[in-house]
């Protein structure tokens, strides 16, 4: 079973090897069908604190490393 990959931006990095990534995913509108963003924000580990605020940059999903990182970066995408 692969794990889930998805792309996002670093929104902070003020936390020691943790970064918050926001991730948008565009939806339609269920009656207008206006296309809406929805975001989720994920908290991501970052062992080497390499990413700064405004990097894309691709997650995927781990096993819990705490009590709320649930995520490793995989590849940094610089800005």
């Amino acid at each position: 079973m692969s794990k889930k990959e998805t792309f996002g931006t670093v929104i902070s990095n003020k936390m020691n090897k943790t970064i918050t990534v926001i991730v948008k995913h565009p939806i339609a509108h269920k009656k207008y069908g206006k296309i809406i963003n929805r975001t989720n924000r994920y908290y991501v580990d970052d062992p080497d604190n390499k990413c700064n605020i405004g990097d894309r940059v691709k997650i995927q999903e781990t096993r819990p490393l705490s009590k709320n990182k649930r995520w490793k970066i995989i590849e940094l995408i610089k800005n």
